[in-house]
Order: C-alpha cells, then sequence, then structure tokens
C-alpha cells in the first residue's frame, strides 16, 4: 500500500528526514513514534502530498504522490494535528461539506456521512454544532471526515493528542476497528499507544529510522521501552 524510498526533507542547514524507506501492508496499522520535533509530521505531510521531498519517492497504492498526485490523494483520508473543522457548522453540514470537496454528489453524500458517523460514534451528535462538542467528539469528526469516500489509506497524525484518558481510549479502540479494512499509519509520541492498537511500529529521531519491526516479535519488544525512554531523554 505505501512504499518509501530515500524520503529526504531538508530545510536550509537543517534536515527534518533524512534517507527514509520503509513499506506498509494493505490492512496493516502502523505506529509511526518518536519524540515531539523528530520528523513524524513532515514525513506525514509529504505522505499526503502536502510537502514536496528535496529527494526519494514515495507511492500510495502503486501511484507516485507527486508523479500521480490525484490519483494517489484520492486513496488517502487525512487528519492533521489540528482537525481542519469549521466550528460554526453542525457536524452533519461539515461532513457534507467535505464530501462534496472529496467528489462525492447526490444520495451518495448521505450514505457516506451516515456510513462515517455510524463507524465513529457521532449519530447522536450529528445535528450538533460543533463549537459545542467535546475535544473528544471533535477529534472523531475529524476521523470521519478523513473516512469520507472510504479510501484505503488513513493518515492520523496525533488523533489523540490533548484528550483525557477516557476519550483517548475510545479513539484508540474505534482507530484498531479501522484496520483490515483501511491501512492506517498513527502518529503519536506515545508508546503505550502504539502497543494497545498496532501491528508493527516505526521509530524515528531526529528524521532517521532508528527502529521498524512487529509489535510482538520478541527481540524487538525487549529493547522497544529502553529504546524509547534513551531517545525521549535526549
Amino acid at each position: 500500500m505505501i512504499e518509501v524510498e530515500n524520503l529526504t526533507k531538508r530545510y536550509r542547514d537543517r534536515v527534518a528526514i533524512d534517507a527514509l524507506n520503509f513499506t506498509v501492508a494493505k490492512g496493516e496499522i502502523l505506529g509511526f513514534l518518536g519524540p515531539n520535533g523528530a520528523g513524524k509530521s513532515t514525513t506525514m505531510k509529504i505522505l499526503t502530498g502536502f510537502l514536496p521531498p528535496t529527494s526519494g519517492r514515495a507511492k500510495i497504492a502503486g501511484f507516485d504522490i507527486f508523479e500521480n498526485p490525484l490519483e494517489a490523494k484520492r486513496r488517502i483520508g487525512y487528519l492533521p494535528e489540528t482537525p481542519p473543522l469549521y466550528p460554526e457548522m453542525s457536524v452533519r453540514g461539515y461532513l457534507a461539506f467535505v464530501a462534496r470537496l472529496k467528489g462525492l454528489g447526490g444520495a451518495k453524500v448521505k450514505s457516506e456521512i451516515d456510513r462515517v458517523c455510524a463507524a465513529v460514534g457521532l449519530v447522536p451528535e450529528i445535528d450538533r454544532l460543533i463549537l459545542n462538542l467535546s475535544k473528544g467528539y471533535r477529534q472523531r469528526v475529524g476521523i470521519a471526515q478523513a473516512l469520507l469516500g472510504d479510501p484505503p489509506l488513513l493518515i492520523l497524525d496525533e488523533p489523540t493528542e490533548g484528550l483525557d484518558p477516557k476519550q483517548r481510549a475510545e479513539v484508540l479502540g474505534m482507530i484498531k476497528g479501522l484496520g483490515g479494512r483501511h491501512t492506517v499509519i498513527l502518529s503519536t509520541h506515545i508508546l503505550p499507544e502504539v502497543k494497545a492498537i498496532c501491528e508493527k511500529v516505526l521509530i524515528i529521531h531526529r528524521g532517521k529510522i532508528v527502529a521498524h519491526d512487529a509489535i510482538g516479535a520478541a527481540a524487538f519488544e525487549q529493547g522497544l521501552d529502553e529504546t524509547f525512554i534513551r531517545l525521549t531523554a535526549e
């Protein structure tokens, strides 16, 4: 589903990400883990076509994100770190607006809104204004807009940031349920979140990959906690 080859992004004398190489299989949930400032958000923005790389390539379902951007982007649902919400709109109105931006029309808009609201537990809130929702429900609206059009790939950048423990657990459980039907990249700096719902983990630090393996692999698990604690302490 995702192929990344020598992906690099430089800002003058600063290297944000340095020659990243990894793949993500169809239906897999990958935890993209690293301390704040490690290069996670930069990578997500390149994968979604928001930023160009300095060098390297990225393919989504076989389509190069910069040579075939429209085809690649049609296969991506993206939740940035700050959800792109309009608080003065109702949940239904906002999702209808996003659905039309994605090229959906007619009866398909209503059916997609009903489907994604059911998937993320928003049905009771569908006619409320977004500004009146809790932080947890606003995150659900952000995930719902990413799900519109049923894209095979979901890229979720820090989806639990700022949530209380109950809201965090609810959102993580919802994301876990999306695996299999969707390929998911979950960007976070919280190791227990990755262990709870991901099948593989990729750890990035100062723009470089320092670990990449399956959750549950004995040798990898043994040093995972120590590696992450050491990196966050630097």
